[in-house]
């Protein structure tokens, strides 16, 4: 299973989920680091020192890093308030795509 930490704002629900399925997930507020306004840059190092991709809505500015910051991956969502169907579908691609070099997992709302 995956190891990851998402940012800040990324929902308890998906995470709570995301470990029922298996995952090891630490969020910030559990690295104590809440309301600290951590950069993503050092976000996206820290992950990766602890060898962990990053889970985030925050796609564009994460996309942008993943050019440009060596990184353990990360796993850009779009904003799905289906919480348990979001959770579901990171487990799916993380299974499918694995966690090879560096990965950018994008993982979107399904359409209607």
């Amino acid at each position: 299973m995956a190891r990851l930490t998402p940012t800040r704002t990324f929902p308890l629900r998906v995470v709570e989920e995301l470990r029922r399925l298996g995952h090891d997930v630490l969020t910030i507020q559990e690295t104590g680091q809440a309301g600290q306004a951590v950069p993503d840059e050092a976000v996206l190092a820290s992950a990766c020192a602890q060898g962990r991709m990053v889970l985030t809505f925050n796609r564009k500015h994460f996309i942008r890093l993943h050019q440009q910051q060596d990184h353990c991956g990360i796993v850009a969502c779009t904003v799905d308030a289906d919480f348990i169907g979001l959770a579901h579908r990171i487990h799916q691609a993380l299974a499918t795509q694995g966690q090879g070099s560096s990965p950018l997992i994008r993982i979107n709302r399904p359409t209607s």
